[in-house]
């Protein structure tokens, strides 16, 4: 009865938004053009789009792209892109040795695109 009587009081616009949140999907996972991240073949990660869904989806995510471009020494990008390489460095050691050796492994490739 208590449930009731709080649920009346509640505007409806409120009770949509309630609704909502809880039927957010996850993001798909498309590889390829106009996807959401990249083939293995292209370097792997994701991609601009993929990004923007991503904070789209979850407001107040500061997830960016790969740094990929030359960077000034010392500069936030390159903090950025040191804190990736010993990341998934770490991430390399632990993987099967048949993807540490592979050159075309995601991960391997994923650290060529950061130039790690």
């Amino acid at each position: 009865m208590l449930y009731e009587k709080v649920k009346r009081n509640l505007p409806e616009k409120r009770n949509n938004t309630m609704a909502k949140r809880k039927a957010k999907k996850a993001i798909k996972r498309t590889v390829g053009k106009g996807g959401n991240y990249r083939k293995t073949s292209k370097g792997a990660g994701m991609t601009k789009k993929g990004v923007k869904a991503y904070r789209k989806a979850n407001p107040g995510s500061k997830l960016k792209t790969a740094v990929t471009g030359k960077v000034k020494k010392g500069s936030k990008s390159a903090k950025r892109r040191k804190s990736y390489c010993a990341r998934s460095l770490g991430q390399l050691k632990k993987s099967s040795a048949k993807t540490r050796n592979d050159p075309n492994s995601r991960i391997r490739k994923a650290r060529r695109r950061w130039k790690c």
